[in-house]
C-alpha cells in the first residue's frame, strides 16, 4: 500500500514519524514495514514476526509483537492498494560462473597449495553456507570464499565465517582464503589487513583450457 500517514513505535523505545506519503508493506509472514522513497531497500520503521495487525476507524493500523511492542500507523489517505501472491521462493541462484568455479576449485583444491584437500562444498553454518571448507598441508581448516570479482562485501561474508567457524573447537583455528577471478585493490588490502589470503583463479587453467595469450617461458 502507498498512504499518506504517520507511524508511532512504542516498546523499548519510542519513535515518531510525522504525516507523509509512504509505503506500507505487509507480507504473509507477518511482519509489517514502512518505507520511504529514499534508503535503498532499508525501512524507516518495522514489525518483525511472530506479529499480528489489527485495523480500527480511521483507519488506525496496530502491529503487536509477543513482547508487547506496538507499531501504530494512522492513515490519512490511501494512494494505492494492491495485494499480490508471490508464490514460493525458489531461492538464491549463483552466478553460473562462481558456482562452476566453486565446482572446479574443489576438483582441483591443491590450485591453493600443495597438501591441501577437501572438506566439503557449501560447508552449512548458522549464517550461510561457506562455499568450501578444506585443510592444508598441516591440516588446519581454511574456509573458502568464491568470487567471480572479489570486492569488499565478500571479504566481509568471509570474515564473518572465519570468526563463526572458529568458535567451534573442532574446526579451530580457522583460516580464510578469498579466491576470485578478479580481486578489486580495496578488497585485498583489507583481506590481508585481516590475515585473510587472496587467490586469483584462472577459470580457463582450472577447466584445462590452454591459454591462447603469448607467453615468455
Amino acid at each position: 500500500m502507498i498512504a499518506r500517514c504517520q507511524v508511532d513505535y512504542a516498546g523499548r523505545l519510542t519513535a515518531h514519524l510525522p504525516m507523509a506519503n509512504r509505503l506500507l508493506l505487509v507480507k504473509s509472514d507477518g511482519s509489517v514495514s514502512v518505507h520511504s522513497d529514499d534508503r535503498a531497500y532499508k525501512p524507516l520503521n518495522w514489525m518483525s514476526p511472530p506479529c499480528w495487525l489489527t485495523e480500527a476507524d480511521g483507519p488506525v493500523w496496530t502491529v503487536q509483537n509477543k513482547a508487547g511492542e506496538q507499531l501504530v500507523i494512522t492513515i490519512e489517505e490511501v494512494l494505492h492498494d494492491s495485494s499480490h501472491e508471490l508464490g514460493a521462493e525458489p531461492g538464491l541462484v549463483k552466478d553460473g560462473v562462481e558456482a562452476h568455479l566453486q565446482e572446479l576449485l574443489a576438483e582441483h583444491i591443491t590450485t591453493l597449495g600443495d597438501g591441501y584437500s577437501l572438506v566439503r562444498r557449501e560447508y552449512p553454518t548458522a549464517i550461510g553456507p561457506v562455499d568450501i571448507l578444506c585443510r592444508d598441508h598441516v591440516g588446519a581448516t581454511v574456509a573458502v570464499e568464491i568470487k567471480r570479482r572479489g570486492e569488499i562485501d565478500g571479504v566481509e561474508q568471509l570474515t564473518r565465517y572465519v570468526e563463526l567457524l572458529n568458535r567451534d573447537p573442532l574446526l579451530a583455528p580457522v583460516q580464510g582464503v578469498f579466491a576470485a577471478q578478479q580481486i578489486k585493490p580495496q578488497a585485498r588490502t583489507l583481506a590481508e589487513d585481516r590475515g585473510i589470503r587472496c587467490v586469483t583463479l584462472d577459470y580457463d587453467s582450472l577447466r584445462g583450457i590452454e591459454t591462447t595469450e603469448f607467453r615468455l617461458f
